[in-house]
């Protein structure tokens, strides 16, 4: 059983299709992916964007900012994070990296993070060919400047710098953009004001559409859980049992078995 409509099913989302979406208020589903096997599963359920996040040194390399992160579907739009200084130096260099990871990667779009900074990057980057996602409110990569994950936007100075960011990003051809640890109401503003899709994380129900970090809607990251994620299983309480299960199963002899052995 698939999540989204059979005739969905066979053909690939592109970023035109995002911008559909919203104008016929269809809800957009996003999450983060980090490898082949997930890539498939979260395809054949009908994910709409597959995110290949900076997140991936958090998640899967252990540490603790996406700082130094670096870089198969069928149908889900696949949009890869710009690491961390790939983007901040010029246009040019910008341009440069983001055509490599494309080329490197074979994903559809990028992603970069900030605000009016960004627009004569975001505009370079549209203007040779590369669709760009942005990403205002808490930006991970900023999380220093920040002083640790903190909503964003909160006072009425902050919020209307919010709003005219989305508004600068929009204008430069960004094709929707990611709204984080953003209040609810503003971030429902933003999504009302813009043409874009607005995909919210800590952003609440008003946006175009929704993104998680994989492992975290899963239940596999357990250090820590944000407000805003909601665990839809407990997979490493599944992992540690058959691990275990493996482990006892080789110290006592009963695996392997004759079934899963060769005669000759």
């Amino acid at each position: 059983m698939t999540a989204f409509p059979q005739t969905a099913a066979t053909r690939l989302v592109r970023v035109t299709d995002l911008h559909r979406m919203k104008a016929e208020r269809q809800l957009i589903v996003m999450t983060t992916c980090y490898d082949t096997l997930f890539a498939k599963l979260l395809d054949e359920c009908g994910v709409d964007v597959l995110l290949v996040g900076d997140s991936v040194a958090e998640v899967l390399n252990g540490e603790g900012s996406t700082l130094t992160a670096t870089l198969g579907v069928r149908r889900a739009l696949v949009v890869c994070d710009l690491p961390f200084l790939s983007y901040h130096v010029s246009v040019p260099s910008a341009i440069a990296n983001a055509g490599r990871i494309m080329q490197e990667t074979g994903c559809a779009a990028v992603k970069l993070e900030g605000g009016r900074k960004r627009a004569e990057t975001i505009r370079g980057l549209v203007d040779a060919g590369i669709p760009v996602m942005g990403h205002l409110g808490l930006t991970p990569q900023s999380i220093h400047v920040f002083g640790g994950h903190r909503v964003q936007g909160r006072d009425e100075a902050a919020a209307r710098r919010l709003k005219a960011d989305a508004q600068c990003l929009q204008k430069a051809g960004a094709f929707a953009l990611v709204l984080e640890l953003v209040p609810a109401p503003l971030a429902t503003t933003i999504a009302k004001q813009l043409e874009i899709p607005v995909i919210g994380i800590g952003a609440g129900p008003g946006c175009d559409g929704q993104v998680l970090v994989l492992h975290d809607l899963l239940g596999l990251t357990e250090s820590f859980q944000a407000r805003f994620v909601k665990r839809y299983a407990t997979l490493s309480d599944e992992v540690r049992s058959a691990v275990r299960q493996y482990a006892a199963e080789v110290r006592d002899g009963s695996f392997p078995a004759a079934e899963h052995s060769f005669a000759e």
